[in-house]
């Protein structure tokens, strides 16, 4: 393999060997102790032998080959019956997770993983393979004899471990896709000369006079098949094989093409041994699978990029539509007609792109398991998670940074609201509480909520601890202003500090994180019931369909999603309270009017509330009208980030290029109720009494 350059599949191997530590967590954290699941348990150990078989395969991250080593050796013998699963066998095995994945990260910083971390998870490993008389073995995985379950299908001569036979190495494998097959063919002639190679009933067998060893075939076709598929031995290869290698291989490779053009092999590594095979497998493993057969592995900075040159054609779009609308319709028929079909397609592209781009809840949801686990375990709690929603999408822009927020509600759901087994019983409760975590699609946003049966949020001790802290309050304030307290700087009802709450340092980073996605965070609570924080978030912040207004000489958008109707107020409808602020009277409801040209200080705006126009706005459950000079359009705009190329202006939060080539701003219709909300609501209080 020395003319094969294996840094090129780094990238890859890292991915997939994530992807990998990401699937055996989730099996571990299901696995039950008592009467562990067979399918589960191979699944895992096909997981750690995967990660095992790449990193020696690479021959550069030994630290993480011998650790997935000692991991494999003894996850196979617990699925060979040989030792009894416990308890705190899954502890260690978590953590020795937790520990390829710091190696991993290292790896991938073209870093050395700790030696102190190394040595003592190694050491631990193997203590608890002496403990309970399973193989410790300390070699080098490359160098290291098959497992046992691979064993029964291998049937190796003694010399063939080292590769050094006088006969070719006949690899044969089992229940293999045609387009696999093809892959491994490919492999196989970078390992040495193929000599001959047979298909017929889902199988291969390939014929390959190659110095490699045993193990470093192994290897490289665990990147594609499970271990239990191979079988090697050394045996001459037929006769009908000797006159033209280079036409045999060709003439193999040709009867395996599939339907579509394959990929390479090496954009999909270790996702077919990550899963194990559907008609065998547990179902939680098997989704992977099937779907890493029919995807290919893509940079985000491709799809940016993709995102990027997407969003300039709907500007240029944009701007070909505005000079257009001045032609004669008559005389330039053919022309508008072609660029109604390129503002179809431009949408449809915009849409498929944006596709691309989102990502499964999945993907944050399973991160939760793990972390509801070790802090049950250190309160002493008893906490059942449940999630829903997990196939809904959102951009991957936000579901990286959702991640940080969800954290921080789930652990004060578990420190501050589901209570003891002992306080629960007392409470006529089950003792194992309940967390649930929920994401469904609604309009052009998505709603997350985490729900849990505890508690609930303890009013009195809320409004005690803001007025030790001067936060100014009344005993008449709506419970759902109570609640908003609790994400002004610095607050915390917690009775002590610990590791896990008490400072006051986390809703009002969640708010602060919520809203600078262009979200927004609402709280519900009831004694003895529980909590539901509920996150509003645009499913993307790349490309959103707007509407244009006019203030004056300037030109604003309005998020579409945010817009429920539009109207021109009449002199009845206005009334002026607390000095000069006014609402209007819209169907029996009285909605804060807030004026642009006075909240953005536009001059040469229209004064006379009755000569303009009243946009009814919706935010945080809040309506309000917003006074504009004109209503222009309805289009898709391209979201440019204004702090990055000015910097923050209150009230919007980002810009626009409009097809005459003039920068629009967009509105924080979010920023714009919170600024708001007090003088609103002391307004209608005024007008109601």
């Amino acid at each position: 393999m020395s003319g094969l350059d294996l840094s090129q599949f780094y990238e890859t191997f890292f991915d997939e060997a994530d992807e990998l530590l990401a699937q055996m967590e989730q099996l571990l954290l299901g696995l039950d102790a008592q009467a562990p699941d067979i399918e589960q348990l191979n699944a895992i150990f096909r997981a750690a032998h995967s990660i095992k078989g790449g990193a020696a395969t690479f021959g550069t991250f030994q630290k993480l080959a011998e650790t997935t080593h000692l991991l494999e050796n003894l996850l196979d013998a617990i699925r060979r019956q040989d030792m009894a699963l416990r308890a705190d066998m899954v502890d260690i095995f978590l953590e020795t997770k937790d520990v390829l994945k710091s190696q991993l990260d290292a790896y991938r910083g073209s870093e050395e993983p700790d030696e102190a971390v190394y040595e003592r998870i190694c050491a631990v490993l193997r203590q608890l393979a002496e403990e309970d008389g399973a193989p410790a073995h300390g070699a080098a995985p490359a160098a290291a004899s098959a497992p046992p379950a691979q064993e029964e299908t291998m049937h190796m001569p003694a010399a063939s471990a080292t590769g050094t036979s006088d006969k070719p190495t006949c690899v044969r494998i089992r229940d293999i896709s045609g387009k696999d097959a093809q892959s491994l063919l490919e492999e196989m002639g970078n390992l040495g000369v193929v000599l001959h190679s047979e298909s017929k009933s889902s199988g291969l067998a390939v014929w390959v006079q190659t110095t490699c060893s045993v193990a470093d075939i192994e290897a490289v076709c665990c990147f594609i098949v499970n271990a239990d598929q191979l079988r090697i031995t050394h045996e001459a290869a037929p006769r009908a094989a000797a006159p033209d290698v280079v036409s045999q291989f060709e003439a193999a490779a040709s009867s395996f093409a599939p339907p579509e053009a394959p990929a390479p092999s090496a954009a999909r590594p270790a996702g077919n041994a990550a899963a194990p095979r559907p008609q065998k497998a547990a179902a939680p493993a098997a989704a992977p699978a099937d779907k890493e057969s029919t995807s290919i592995r893509v940079g985000v900075e491709k799809v940016d990029q993709i995102i990027n040159l997407v969003g300039e054609l709907v500007i240029t779009q944009a701007m070909l539509t505005q000079t257009a609308s001045t032609l004669d319709p008559v005389v330039h028929d053919r022309l508008l007609n072609g660029l109604e079909q390129l503002e179809r397609n431009a949408r449809d592209l915009q849409e498929s792109v944006m596709s691309i781009r989102m990502m499964p809840m999945d993907y944050v949801f399973s991160r939760f398991p793990r972390v509801v686990r070790d802090l049950a375990s250190k309160m002493g709690k008893q906490i059942e998670l449940e999630t829903q929603g997990r196939a809904t999408e959102l951009d991957k822009s936000l579901i990286e940074r959702i991640i940080d927020p969800l954290t921080h509600l789930v652990r004060n759901s578990l420190d501050h609201g589901i209570e003891t087994p002992d306080k629960r019983i007392a409470a006529d409760k089950e003792p194992v509480g309940k967390l649930t975590m929920s994401a469904q699609h609604h309009g052009g946003n998505i709603v997350i909520q985490v729900t849990d049966d505890g508690a609930g949020l303890n009013r009195d001790r809320i409004l005690k601890k803001a007025m030790e802290q001067g936060i100014p309050i009344s005993e008449n304030m709506p419970d759902e202003e109570v609640w908003q307290l609790i994400f002004a700087p610095g607050f915390s009802t917690a009775e002590k500090i610990t590791d896990v709450s008490g400072r006051g340092v986390g809703m009002d980073v969640v708010r602060r994180n919520i809203q600078d996605m262009g979200g927004h965070v609402q709280l519900s609570s009831r004694a003895g019931q529980g909590t539901t924080t509920r996150i509003v978030l645009p499913l993307t912040l790349a490309i959103l369909d707007g509407m244009s207004v006019r203030v004056g000489t300037e030109t604003f958008i309005l998020p579409l999603n945010h817009v429920t109707e539009s109207m021109q107020p009449t002199e009845d409808q206005i009334y002026t309270v607390a000095g000069d602020e006014r609402v209007l009277h819209v169907r029996g409801e009285y909605l804060p009017l807030v004026e642009m040209h006075r909240a953005f200080a536009v001059g040469e705006a229209q004064q006379d509330p009755t000569q303009a126009i009243a946009v009814i706005m919706q935010a945080e459950d809040k309506r309000f009208a917003l006074l504009v000079d004109h209503l222009v359009g309805q289009h898709q705009v391209v979201v440019k980030n204004l702090e990055a190329n000015y910097r923050k202006v209150p009230g919007i939060s980002a810009a626009t290029i409009m097809g005459d080539g003039s920068v629009a701003l967009i509105v924080d219709v979010f920023a714009l109720a919170r600024a708001n909300r007090e003088k609103w609501s002391s307004a209608a209080e005024t007008v109601l009494n």
